[in-house]
């Protein structure tokens, strides 16, 4: 996922011509060392499928099954002939098809064609028709040129998908093809034996646990992706969330810790760490910064220590998180108020218009107290400070952004009301346990217009309920949002979803969409941390 890009979402691209990256070698190092073994599986279609036009269903596309997967090789397909393979769950691997020829030699080689996708709708709507801003060349297709036959085709690429269509675009008037077999290999660095199955008496919190751990297995990769679909590399805000996901299941510590070190690994020449960062063909720092996501690498640290008691790692990598700390401080205004900016220096959420500076605020706050815990277990004078700062900077906050008259936090200099905005305050817990409780049940109730339009702000919309004690409302909303996501056909989760509008994307349009998307996955991580 792009967030850096521009979009309906009114984020703009961030590009720096003269970025400088400091390269810790060492650092990188390690994290090489800490490259994870990806686990194989060996998956086989389950049907052959009819997608029809349903008004009904999401995108107004819905998979049909026409015939087991297993009559395949009974059938011969000839120029203009097309059939979809269902895999009966969402698959992140490698094709590969088993071919041969029916009727005379052929005397010409096979033009195949393959649409492959996560959702019915991108085996119905022609790739050509996408006008979308982001690159068409994420939309998953290949065309392959088969000169002998038969043959076994392996595809290179891997890819992210449910569904592949098979259109052969031509043999000759003289043979046909016979499909043999189809096979993925699975891939993913998650050993799924690892997770403590949970038996819930909620049938429908079970399968959202479930899902979630299957969305999160699938974006567990080399590291954390963010969607193995699209983008396909290590954002930091997604890793903070697949990390607290993962201590409640695979508990696959050795996968967090490399990717700690890989952002630490290349920092700019502030000392600043990107939101994401490329491993191949080597390790890349992107040239996008976001302010909540560089604190985030000191709120993932925090995560890593208290679930694995790491010393070793704490210290070498604390300089980092701490600077992460030093760089935000240095953007408080006088008044130990963020300076607000143009829509691009934080990331927060997709929503059009939406002000950062007080949610931003929270943020800050809420990393500072974290970086203060990793400070008393170093046993360390930063503490001492930090300490002082965050009780003028919680003072400053209730001054300036808290509105007594409409009794919610306020944003930016039109004093915007947002959901981000309270909910980042509540998991800050700049006010008191009692008055987040009131604010959250206001918040429901007024429901501000500048609202949530990601599963990433729905997490901490639920974690905020939670914190709150509102446990019930919090269940509630989870099973309105991810349990509708359910309702729509979902086998992993998504990236976008927006119950009132489903065809919503910032890109322009949803078959650019990831369906299995990392900051999805929490829903596991709430039900197993919260006992819910």
């Amino acid at each position: 996922m792009s967030k850096g890009e521009s979009g309906d979402s009114g984020m703009s691209i961030q590009t720096l011509e003269n970025q400088v990256i400091i390269r810790n070698e060492k650092f990188i190092e390690k994290g090489k060392q800490l490259k994870p073994q990806l686990h194989e599986t060996i998956v086989k279609p389950t049907s052959i499928v009819e997608i029809k036009a349903d008004t009904e269903v999401i995108h107004g596309w819905r998979s049909e099954v026409a015939a087991p997967a297993s009559t395949l090789a009974n059938y011969k397909y000839g120029k203009n002939d097309s059939f979809i393979l269902d895999f009966g769950d969402h698959q992140v691997g490698y094709l590969t098809i088993n071919l041969r020829p029916a009727g005379s030699p052929p005397d010409a080689p096979l033009k195949l064609k393959l649409t492959i996708g996560e959702m019915p709708v991108e085996m119905a709507e022609p790739f050509e028709n996408y006008n979308g801003w982001l690159s068409s060349s994420w939309l998953q297709e290949e065309t392959i040129f088969v000169d002998v036959l038969p043959a076994v085709i392996s595809l290179p690429r891997r890819y992210s998908f449910r569904y592949v269509k098979f259109e052969v675009i031509d043999t000759s008037p003289k043979y046909q093809v016979v499909f043999e077999s189809v096979e993925c290999k699975a891939v993913t660095s998650a050993n799924l034996n690892a997770v403590e199955k949970i038996s819930h008496q909620d049938a429908e919190l079970q399968r959202m646990d479930e899902i979630s751990i299957k969305t999160l297995a699938d974006c567990m990769q080399d590291v954390f992706e963010d969607g193995p679909k699209r983008d396909r590399r290590l954002w930091l805000g997604d890793l903070r969330l697949q990390a607290l996901a993962n201590y409640e299941t695979f508990r696959d510590n050795e996968l967090v810790k490399r990717c700690l070190y890989l952002f630490a690994g290349v920092p700019d020449e502030k000392g600043n760490v990107s939101a994401n960062v490329f491993v191949a063909p080597k390790l890349i720092a992107d040239d996008t910064y976001f302010f909540d996501y560089s604190l985030f690498f000191a709120a993932s640290l925090h995560d890593y220590y208290f679930a694995t008691s790491d010393l070793e790692t704490l210290k070498e990598l604390w300089p980092t998180a701490y600077r992460q700390v030093e760089l935000a401080l240095e953007r408080l205004g006088e008044n130990n108020i963020l300076k607000d900016s143009d829509n691009s220096w934080s990331f927060i959420d997709w929503v059009e218009g939406l002000n950062k500076q007080a949610p931003s605020q929270g943020v800050l706050i809420y990393t500072m107290k974290q970086a203060i815990r990793l400070a008393e277990e170093l046993n360390i004078p930063e503490k001492n400070n930090l300490e002082e700062r965050l009780e003028e900077i919680i003072e400053a906050t209730k001054t300036h952004l808290w509105d007594q008259e409409q009794q919610f936090f306020i944003s930016g200099s039109d004093h915007q009301i947002s959901w981000a905005s309270q909910i980042w305050m509540v998991l800050a817990g700049v006010l008191t346990k009692e008055e987040n409780s009131k604010l959250m049940k206001r918040l429901l109730k007024e429901k501000p217009t500048v609202g949530i339009a990601t599963p990433y702000m729905y997490h901490h919309l639920i974690e905020a309920l939670l914190v709150s004690g509102e446990k019930e409302l919090a269940i509630a909303e989870m099973k309105s949002y991810w349990g509708g996501m359910i309702q729509d056909g979902a086998d992993t989760f998504w990236e976008l979803y927006d119950p009132k509008n489903k065809d919503f994307s910032p890109y322009g349009s949803h078959l650019i969409n990831s369906y299995c998307h990392a900051w999805s996955c929490t829903p596991t991580y709430l039900i197993r941390k919260y006992n819910l």
